[in-house]
């Protein structure tokens, strides 16, 4: 039985297929994004979208889409599909769709007249070339082929009008042809495993619209250009590879470039799998240096959701060198930034007050899954340094006041996840005593000790790290804990947030905490009374000020409402140690019941992973980026740590 199948009933209903996107990678940045109907819905989406390193490393789309055409009795079918004005979509291919699965690979089965064939997409890995298998299953007459590729060469946030300044050539290549739109872009390679025959045919496509960047109240239209089709004939049972790539491929290797590609994955036939799979599109290699990306298809390599998503999406799934290799990245960016205030030109708001500390919470599940002993031996240093770091006052934004507490200036600049601007301020400028700040430097201090002492290393930093969590043992409770029984969100001299938060949920979420069980279990209850959704955790409850559940409208009412109550799915690893550090084994059915709704979304929005963030509200509507790498990597932690209790 399938896991993710949809069938012709589904496919040909454009309301629901052109919500269902799926998504692929390669490991090295490039990535494939549509809808299951292969209907750009976005800017973004694409057929090959690369980073281009010599100009800014953000993403451009080279080849959008590839339409093709079946033709019998001299009769052309096209199977493409695209939207233009007044809710007009062509050439209408999706009819022709009886089948989609990608439990393995994507693919598309088609029926034309008496023709039967499927379509299959893998990616190359690590290299910036997509492979698209087509096999004549069955036909009773002389069949042939057509591909009319759709070039695009501009950002992926940016859309394209027809110009002059284009560069309508081409050269040929073995099996195909390689062209190259603009100068400084590469060369972009479409070849066959057979010999096609390009007939020359150039034209601009116009008004091609998206329906995802209308409704976000963005620029929508675009014009794609076509420089002309292939053509070759295919014989029933024969499979053709079409080849879409930034280097020449040899037509002789690409079958054998597509069968190494299949052996290598992992059928998303299960909701671990699928989610596996998932994380492993995050893994973003440049030489020898590793990164998770923060999300799909916007967002680069971010400071703290690295470090978030970075247990889940390699200890979780069995892949401790991709969690040393990608440490060792971070490690060299972090001691450049300890060291004289650089920036990495990667990894994306290092210099951001709580990065430091979600460094070390990521290092400490390193040593729950490893052992204390390997993780003193690999990382003992590092974590020392950066504790000694912050007490030092080395960050140009966060000082250890007198009672322990760390101190941060946000009323003008983002120093959390709650990182919403507009006009270039901050929406929720949290300013002064972080409540999950200060939790993570308590456990971070508490941490830091175990490690040293149990490793014979009891040294005058212990004494020192010692001494403050003492001092936060009660200056953290006197500070947050107000007299309902929760915690304030951030104090500021005078100024105390009363809001009801998610914040709270990680300070009390950690291994080491300041406060007592039965104020733990207090803020739970709160949490899981106001917060909780079957979606993830809200960013403000609806009880507070401010409650915006909606994540819809133009940029700047996204802007108001992103941390106004949508719900997050990364808040449920917080969400999860709460409750099973309170409740324990009694506490596991709950959880489990509580991941149901996850498994729900694989099928809905990106096939197979988690979107960003979902409404506030019922129906819970995913919004945002359509795979987000610390919602995929914390309910794998989640599933992970589960394991644990069901041996």
């Amino acid at each position: 039985m399938s896991y993710l199948k949809f069938d012709k009933r589904l496919m040909i209903n454009l309301e629901q297929s052109l919500r269902k996107e799926l998504l692929r990678t390669n490991r090295s940045g490039a990535y494939h994004c549509t809808t299951i109907v292969d209907c750009n819905t976005r800017k973004q989406h694409g057929l090959l979208v690369i980073p281009i390193p010599e100009f800014d490393n953000e993403n451009y789309v080279l080849l959008s889409s590839l339409d093709e055409t079946v033709i019998q009795h001299g009769a052309p079918f096209n199977l493409g599909l695209h939207k233009y004005q007044g809710g007009c979509f062509s050439p209408n291919g999706h009819k022709y769709i009886r089948e989609f699965n990608c439990d393995d690979t994507i693919q598309t089965t088609y029926r034309v007249g008496g023709v039967i064939m499927t379509k299959e997409k893998v990616f190359e890995e690590h290299q910036n070339r997509i492979l698209i298998k087509y096999t004549l299953v069955d036909a009773h007459s002389p069949t042939t082929l057509q591909f009319r590729p759709f070039l695009a060469f501009r950002s992926a946030n940016d859309l394209c009008v027809e110009n002059e300044v284009i560069d309508k050539s081409y050269e040929e290549v073995p099996n195909g042809i390689s062209c190259c739109l603009y100068k400084g872009y590469p060369r972009l390679y479409m070849q066959c495993s057979k010999q096609p025959k390009f007939v020359y045919d150039p034209h601009w496509y116009k008004g091609i619209e998206y329906v995802k960047d209308q409704e976000r109240e963005e620029p929508y239209k675009e014009d794609l250009f076509v420089p002309g089709y292939f053509e070759l004939p295919i014989k029933k049972g024969e499979s053709i590879i079409f080849s879409a790539g930034v280097e020449e491929a040899k037509p002789r290797s690409l079958t054998r470039l597509y069968n190494e590609e299949i052996e290598n994955r992992t059928p998303r036939n299960s909701f671990f799998n699928c989610l596996k799979n998932s994380a492993e599109q995050f893994y973003f290699r440049q030489g020898k240096d590793l990164y998770i990306l923060a999300g799909y298809p916007w967002f680069g390599v971010r400071a703290r959701d690295q470090f978030l998503a970075l247990p889940g999406c390699s200890l979780a799934i069995g892949d401790v060198e991709a969690f040393e290799a990608t440490m060792k990245t971070a490690e060299k960016a972090l001691r450049r930034f300890m060291k004289d205030g650089k920036r990495d030109a990667m990894i994306r708001e290092l210099e951001v007050p709580d990065v430091p500390l979600w460094a070390i919470w990521a290092m400490q599940h390193y040593a729950r899954e490893v052992g204390v002993a390997a993780c003193y031996e690999k990382y003992g240093k590092f974590i020392t340094d950066l504790v000694n770091y912050i007490i030092a006052g080395g960050h140009p934004n966060l000082a250890v006041h007198p009672n322990g507490l760390l101190y941060a200036n946000g009323r003008d600049r983002i120093i959390s996840w709650m990182n919403s601007t507009l006009n270039g301020n901050p929406v929720n400028p949290r300013s002064g005593y972080l409540v999950e700040i200060n939790g993570l430097w308590y456990n971070a201090l508490k941490f830091a000790i175990n490690l040293m002492t149990e490793n014979n290393n009891a040294t005058i930093d212990v004494a020192q790290w010692r001494a403050l969590a003492e001092k936060m043992d009660e200056s953290f409770p006197a500070t947050f804990l107000n007299d309902y029984g929760y915690l304030y969100d951030y104090v500021d001299g005078n100024m105390t947030d009363w809001s009801v938060r998610p914040n709270m949920l990680i300070a009390i979420s950690l291994e080491y905490s300041p406060l007592e069980r039965r104020q733990r279990k207090a803020i739970l209850d709160i949490v899981t009374k106001e917060l909780l959704t079957s979606q993830g955790i809200r960013s403000l409850s609806p009880k507070s000020w401010g409650y915006r559940p909606w994540y819809t409208g133009s940029p700047e009412e996204r802007a108001l409402s992103q941390h106004q109550g949508p719900a997050r799915p990364w808040l449920m690893g917080a969400y999860a140690d709460a409750y099973l550090r309170i409740f324990g084994m009694g506490g596991v059915a709950f959880i489990e019941r509580m991941l149901i709704g996850y498994e729900d979304d694989l099928s809905d929005k990106c096939i197979g992973s988690l979107s960003e963030m979902f409404d506030g509200n019922p129906p819970y509507t995913a919004r945002g980026a359509i795979s987000f790498a610390a919602n995929v990597g914390e309910v794998l932690r989640v599933l992970h740590s589960l394991k644990k209790y069901n041996i």
